[in-house]
């Protein structure tokens, strides 16, 4: 079984029983999974892997290593611990032809096993809390605003309508929660980035039911739980309803998982970096 088959399996085993493997994905304590030597944060589908990883076990430290780095550390696995795998991608560079033209290169994917901290015998470290739960939350907020989106709220459905370029959010007040306000928000600004004059994913192509839509809401509902652990928000992402449609892309392609999760991050990283109101100033 290759390493896509591999994850994917895993993934469509969490969906089968019912789960969500991308709701909550990581600890809301604004610290991302990162590795015990490079110190470097893990992104797209390691973050998925990881943030399901310690759901379903308990972790609450970020910190993650190969057997091996944890001995570099001075601490050892415990006992019966089981890894967690993830993957590593590589480009290959081809060959350079005499008429200055590149050949063979090629994208190599490799598994690695790794451990949470709690599962060594290293002391566990406090974590970052969530922040306090009010109807407002300001660094979501502001990040919100910092996109220059074009937002309306009222009515009781949540879509981004690519035609006019707007996103349509009920108002607060209609939420349970201020978590899950900010979670749908999150999700239709993903749907957002995929405009052509942003990330250009082609939302032309996604009518409901079809495996193109299917795949767009992966990206979103993986983009938001992304951005809800950026910004350390814990709440229920919202499309439970479209679990045998999620079933269905990944059943029908072993990379989906890995597609989606990459353009989420891409998305995330698009919203995180805007500013508008900046923008707004300079001009």
């Amino acid at each position: 079984m290759s390493v896509y088959q591999d994850v994917t399996a895993a993934i469509i085993t969490e969906l089968e029983k019912g789960a969500l493997p991308w709701v909550k994905p990581c600890r809301a304590d604004m610290s991302a999974d990162k590795n015990i030597i490079t110190g470097a944060s893990y992104r797209g589908i390691n973050r998925l892997l990881l943030g399901m990883s310690a759901m379903a076990k308990g972790h609450t430290s970020n910190e993650w290593g190969t057997f091996k780095q944890w001995q570099e550390k001075g601490y050892q696995v415990q006992k019966g611990e089981k890894s967690t795998r993830i993957v590593f991608f590589k480009n290959v560079a081809g060959k350079e032809t005499p008429d200055g033209e590149v050949e063979g290169g090629y994208a190599m994917i490799k598994a690695y096993a790794v451990f949470n901290a709690q599962q060594t015998n290293k002391e566990a470290e406090e974590t970052t809390a969530a922040p306090a739960a009010g109807f407002f939350i300001a660094n979501a907020e502001e990040r919100i605003i910092k996109t220059g989106a074009l937002i309306t709220h009222g009515g009781d459905a949540a879509f981004y309508m690519p035609s006019m370029d707007r996103v349509q959010l009920p108002n607060k007040s209609a939420f349970v929660d201020p978590a899950s306000y900010y979670a749908t928000a999150f999700h239709e600004l993903t749907h957002w980035t995929g405009a052509e004059k942003r990330l250009d994913r082609d939302l032309s192509k996604g009518k409901f039911g079809n495996p193109d839509y299917a795949f767009e809401e992966l990206i979103a509902e993986i983009g938001a739980a992304y951005l809800c652990a950026d910004y350390g928000i814990q709440g229920e992402l919202r499309h439970a309803g479209y679990i045998q449609s999620w079933l269905k892309a990944c059943r029908e392609d072993e990379k989906a998982i890995f597609k989606a999760a990459a353009l989420a991050q891409k998305a995330a990283d698009f919203i995180n970096e805007l500013d508008a109101t900046a923008q707004a100033i300079a001009a």
